[in-house]
C-alpha cells in the first residue's frame, strides 16, 4: 500500500531528510501532505483491531452527528512518527516522546497537512522538541501536540 506522502500538495515524492542536531535552528519547519482513504482505515483497523463502529459503520457515525466514518485518531497522530522520522530530522531521528491532542474529527477524503516546527534545542544533551500542528484542506486544525528527538548520530 502506498500512503502517498509529499512535503507539500505541489511536490512530488519524499525522500529521507539527513538532519543533524547541529543542522537545526529555532522556527525551521518540515511538513508532509496525506489523506484519509478507505484503504487506510481498513489497514489501521487490521494493525489494532478497534472495531469501534464510529470508524468502521457510516450509517452509525451519521447517527452519532458525523457526515460519515471518523478517522481513528492515533492514525493522524501516528503520522508525527513520519514527520519525525522522514522529514524533521529525518535519517538520524531517536524518538523519545510524543503528544497529541485531537481538536476535530477528520474523515475519508480529508487531506491532512502536518507541520513540525523546531521550537527547543537542548545542546547539552542533544536533544530537539518539536511543535506540531495539522490542518484539513479547509485549514482547519486538527491536531496540535509535540515531539521530542534525540540523535543516533
Amino acid at each position: 500500500m502506498s500512503f502517498g506522502f509529499r512535503r507539500s500538495p505541489n511536490e512530488g515524492e519524499y525522500k529521507v531528510n539527513t538532519y543533524h542536531f547541529q543542522d537545526l535552528q529555532i522556527g525551521q519547519q518540515e511538513s508532509l501532505v496525506y489523506e484519509i482513504t478507505e484503504e487506510k482505515l481498513a489497514a489501521f483497523l487490521q494493525l489494532t483491531g478497534d472495531d469501534n463502529p464510529l470508524h468502521t459503520d457510516d450509517a452509525f457515525a451519521q447517527e452519532m452527528g458525523h457526515p460519515g466514518k471518523v478517522s481513528y485518531g492515533m492514525l493522524s497522530a501516528s503520522m508525527i512518527s513520519t514527520l519525525a522520522g522522514v522529514y524533521l530530522p529525518g535519517k538520524y531521528c531517536l524518538l523519545q516522546q510524543v503528544t497529541s491532542k485531537f481538536t476535530a474529527p477528520v474523515y475519508v477524503g480529508d487531506r491532512i497537512t502536518l507541520v513540525g516546527t523546531v521550537e527547543e534545542l537542548n545542546e547539552s544533551v542533544g536533544q530537539t522538541v518539536v511543535k506540531v500542528r495539522g490542518t484539513n484542506q479547509d485549514g482547519k486544525t486538527v491536531l496540535r501536540g509535540s515531539y521530542s528527538v534525540g540523535f543516533t548520530q
